[in-house]
């Protein structure tokens, strides 16, 4: 989540997650191997295309993640853009696996 996002929502949904499922199963979390650089627009206000447009190239991920398996955890995924996007950073930067832990998917009209 963006900086400014965070600070107008006041909490990441999906990090709150993680700590009870870190606290939960005793998985190692770290939320700040890759930041978002980009503020962009909702995804949720967009029509698929311009969502992947608008998703690309906003995530960095400066740290050496050779050989790991990593684990994304996201409240809820629509079309997947943002997930793919962070999944493909995660992998340039050398995780060997990336898996999605979605809590609700929603349904295409």
């Amino acid at each position: 989540m963006h900086s400014t996002r965070l600070k107008d929502r006041g909490f990441n949904q999906a990090l709150e997650m993680m700590r009870i499922i870190a606290k939960n199963t005793r998985i190692k979390y770290d939320f700040k191997a890759c930041t978002r650089i980009k503020h962009t627009p909702p995804q949720a206000s967009l029509p698929l295309k311009e969502r992947i447009k608008n998703i690309h190239g906003v995530f960095s991920c400066p740290q050496n993640l050779q050989g790991l398996n990593i684990a994304i955890v996201d409240d809820v995924m629509t079309t997947g853009a943002s997930l793919n996007e962070l999944a493909k950073t995660l992998k340039q930067a050398g995780a060997v696996r990336v898996e999605c832990w979605v809590m609700a998917r929603t349904l295409p009209r």
